[in-house]
């Protein structure tokens, strides 16, 4: 029996082992996640009021130097404390900050957009004062003049970004002005928020969509081969007896000819062809720019008037739908689509009888 009691006292000491390593694993895990959230420092800068405050400073102390006055060192002495105290407040006003940022929604190139932020004090006793708040180094920041011990401060940043496609916000970027203003501390948190940022949006009046000029749902006011009266006119040579308005012409006394109003597919295709080649320069690259957005424009301006709306690209073609769930796949689509090799084969719609919007980029270019 002793091998068999051996042999269970090496399986308990594996199984405690496992699980120190699994506790210990876990802990680092706990460690690098601790680590990401806790801000990194940016450095400190000093502001126009800091600067000249310097410089009184350096013009006080040449006095007190050149007259031994006792009053002008007692001021150097207040003024040098002052800077101290300064620089030392404003890196502790930082610690212990968190921040939350909510996705925005449909976000368009060119177009502000508001972002929903919190920032939470960690802090148990002292309160934040004076915190300037943003994504970007260089970008907008909203001030945030108090922010009590235990509580949560609520806003929104107004951006706007120039082009379309994936953007990656990493990080967000506190600074303090806090005591005195002489010194900008900053301090920046990891954030990391992926944005889609949709093409630009036109007006819708300038696009020219080719109608179909066949039957289908929606009356045109043009006359054509509908159900809708467009007009009543005189009988011509040539057209269809069929069209007679009997009961009028028996009250005018000659033939009154009924005209019908031509009838459109509500139903849209958008066709882009985005096989363009390399864009050479940034000119080219502005001209694709403008073909998407043109798409895009189409897209949610038909889709609003409660058309269906269908997509063809290089990539294959998003068919008919509506609805606000097709709008979002086609502005997906249209928000990540390239230049793509020339090629040969013409991009067709499903449908013949929709309408139609045709974009090419050597169409446009000739």
């Amino acid at each position: 029996m002793a091998p068999v009691a051996g042999t269970a006292e090496a399986a308990g000491a594996n199984a405690a082992a496992a699980v120190d390593r699994h506790a210990a694993g876990g802990l680092w895990r706990r460690l690098s996640a601790a680590r990401a959230r806790r801000g990194i420092p940016e450095g400190i800068r000093i502001t126009k009021v800091g600067l000249w405050f310097v410089l009184l400073t350096v013009v006080v102390a040449a006095a007190a130097t050149n007259t031994g006055n006792n009053a002008l060192y007692l001021v150097l002495a207040c003024m040098l404390a002052m800077l101290v105290v300064s620089g030392v407040v404003s890196r502790l006003n930082l610690q212990r900050l968190a921040v939350r940022v909510d996705f925005p929604g449909d976000i368009f190139a060119r177009r502000p957009f508001s972002l929903p932020f919190t920032i939470s004090n960690l802090g148990r006793r002292w309160s934040r004062w004076l915190l300037l708040f943003s994504v970007t180094i260089q970008g907008p920041a909203r001030l945030v003049p108090h922010l009590p011990a235990g509580k949560s401060a609520h806003g929104n940043l107004e951006l706007l970004l120039p082009r379309r496609g994936r953007h990656h916000l990493g990080v967000a970027h506190f600074s303090s002005l806090f005591p005195m203003g002489l010194f900008r501390k900053g301090m920046r948190v990891p954030l990391g928020l992926d944005l889609l940022v949709f093409p630009e949006l036109f007006a819708a009046g300038g696009l020219e969509v080719q109608p179909t000029g066949l039957a289908g749902d929606e009356s045109s006011p043009r006359p054509g081969w509908g159900h809708e009266l467009h007009a009543l006119r005189g009988y011509r040579s040539g057209d269809d007896p069929r069209g007679i308005h009997w009961k009028k012409s028996a009250q005018t006394g000659a033939l009154v000819f009924m005209e019908r109003e031509s009838e459109e597919s509500r139903r849209l295709s958008i066709v882009f062809d985005n096989a363009t080649g390399r864009l050479a320069d940034p000119a080219a690259e502005s001209r694709f720019e403008h073909l998407v957005s043109e798409a895009a424009t189409a897209a949610v301006d038909h889709l609003a008037r409660g058309f269906e709306v269908e997509l063809v690209t290089r990539e294959g073609a998003l068919p008919f739908g509506f609805g606000a769930r097709h709008r979002q796949a086609i502005l997906e689509r249209l928000a990540l689509v390239e230049a793509r090799p020339r090629q040969r084969t013409e991009l067709r719609s499903s449908d013949p009888a929709a309408r139609s919007l045709r974009l090419a980029f050597a169409a446009e270019r000739a």
